[in-house]
């Protein structure tokens, strides 16, 4: 988590240096959907599929003594091979994939430069996707520390390179496009030596389909049609931004910000989570399975509820304070903090995500979550296409929220199924209401400060201070109100941040 923290913020700042630099005009949003290809298919083949398929089979042949290296040395060969020939027919193809992306962008200048950046940095997706499937090896012995560093050095690297451009006056889209494959290579080394030190060695080959690969696809297969559900939900809201200028840079800016909580909390509770549910499973541990889901999802409340009451609240001052400068204007803090809001307000489901589906995955059920990502996707579209001639650009963000809680719902009901793991207990009912109550005595704290701090808020040389107060006094009144009611004792949070060896 505090690895996923300092990722988190080193992209922010890069986020924050591509506003001042680019602003939300045509060669930033150029450059941000030229980026998410690659991205968006590599969450669709490794992250989120394949891994969620894969981590689970890893971690048992562990457990058992089984030949887990083989295997792995397989499933990377698998998918090295699979990734080279569709990085090479994605690049060919990309004109069609921007499109598809973002259609809005059809005859300006948005468009071309869209498909030179895409053909620069799309093979990205061989050295990421493969970066994610190291990772899952690494995370399955509970070396989290290396696979967490990788993002860090990714948003390091960008932030050199724009540096460097400033300094000596390259092309900013050009440079951006550049360092993306050079990112990649980065981290693949970084996770290759990682692995090697941990006694794994992977030798390149040609790739085996072997009886438990021939097992991982068959349980991959609806994962990697769920993932591909949600790449679905992603697309819808690209091109219904993609109609409105300046939109998918607002989206992408406020995505940023909500996906600092996002990210250190449910992305690393998901991680820690998903390997050792596994090994439960396998050694029968029911009533070690639930204390391990129950305490997860409790801690990331914990943390995610006061997180998203703050990103509705004072959307517009960490808009203003974080964002605003150089080339980005009033306007454009406006439309951040709006879509900021909205997805604030469904940061818990997204979290929630990330704690159900390993009940799942760690079954090897991917069918469950895949039909529940089918109907999220259809309320999805519904919500960006129907409300887009009312309300804008904002239409997108407002159908990620609706369709996130829809996934937590149609989740929530399938654990009723399972076993007694994957039941709430006593502990938990008990101390969610009084984690939302604390929440809203900080949401009205910081209504209060932000009143109290609003002249200094805008005044340039006090606004990085005033904001700082603003979200200390948040965590102060969250604290306090949290300790008072019994949300959380300091004892379970020193327990839950010890690390297990």
């Amino acid at each position: 988590g505090g690895w996923t923290l300092l990722s988190r913020g080193a992209g922010f700042a890069r986020d924050v240096m591509m506003a001042a630099y680019l602003g939300a005009g045509p060669v930033a949003e150029a450059f941000l959907i030229a980026f998410s290809l690659p991205n968006m298919f590599r969450r669709f083949f490794a992250e989120g599929a394949f891994n969620m398929a894969f981590v689970p089979m890893f971690s048992k042949k562990l457990e058992g003594g089984e030949d887990a290296q083989g295997f792995a040395r397989d499933a990377f060969n698998g998918l090295a091979a699979i990734l080279i020939v569709f990085s090479v027919i994605g690049t060919l193809a990309m004109p069609w994939l921007v499109w598809l992306m973002a259609s809005g962008f059809a005859g300006d200048a948005r468009f071309d430069l869209a498909v030179l950046f895409g053909r620069i940095s799309f093979v990205y997706i061989l050295f990421i996707s493969l970066v994610a499937l190291l990772s899952g090896v690494l995370n399955a012995f509970g070396r989290f520390t290396e696979a967490s560093f990788v993002p860090v050095l990714m948003n390091l690297m960008f932030i050199a390179a724009m540096l460097l451009a400033d300094h000596w006056g390259w092309d900013m889209g050009l440079t951006l496009a550049w360092t993306v494959p050079l990112t990649g290579i980065a981290q693949l080394a970084f996770t290759w030596v990682s692995a090697h030190r941990a006694g794994f060695r992977f030798t390149p080959g040609l790739p085996k389909l072997t009886p438990d690969l021939k097992r991982l696809a068959m349980i991959a297969a609806p994962a990697v049609l769920a993932g591909g559900v949600v790449q679905v939900n992603l697309l819808v809201g690209r091109q219904v931004a993609s109609f409105t200028e300046g939109a998918v840079a607002w989206l992408s800016y406020a995505d940023r910000l909500y996906q600092l909580p996002l990210g250190v909390v449910a992305i690393a509770v998901g991680t820690v989570l998903l390997p050792d549910l596994s090994r439960r499973l396998r050694a029968g541990d029911a009533e070690g399975g639930r204390a391990s889901f129950n305490r997860g999802t409790e801690f990331a409340l914990f943390l995610t509820i006061p997180a998203a009451v703050a990103l509705v609240v004072i959307a517009l001052p960490l808009c203003e304070v974080l964002f605003e400068r150089g080339a980005f204007g009033p306007d454009d803090t406006a439309a951040t903090a709006l879509a900021l809001a909205i997805y604030g307000a469904g940061l818990p489901a997204f979290v929630l995500h990330k704690v159900f589906q390993p009940l799942y995955y760690a079954r090897e059920d991917t069918r469950s979550p895949f039909r529940f990502a089918v109907w999220s996707m259809i309320v999805n579209a519904v919500v960006a296409v129907g409300l887009l001639p009312l309300i804008g650009f904002s239409a997108a963000a407002l159908a990620t929220t609706i369709s996130g809680w829809t996934m937590v719902l149609q989740l929530w009901r399938g654990t009723r199924k399972m076993g007694e793991e994957a039941r709430f207990d006593d502990r938990f009912r008990h101390r969610l209401p009084r984690i939302l109550i604390a929440s809203l005595i900080m949401g009205a704290a910081l209504w209060g400060a932000g009143i109290a701090l609003g002249p200094a808020l805008g005044t340039p040389g006090w606004r990085y201070a005033a904001l700082a107060a603003l979200c200390s006094a948040g965590i102060a009144a969250y604290a306090l109100s949290a300790l008072a009611l019994g949300a959380m004792r300091l004892s379970d949070l020193k327990s839950a941040l010890r690390r297990q060896r």
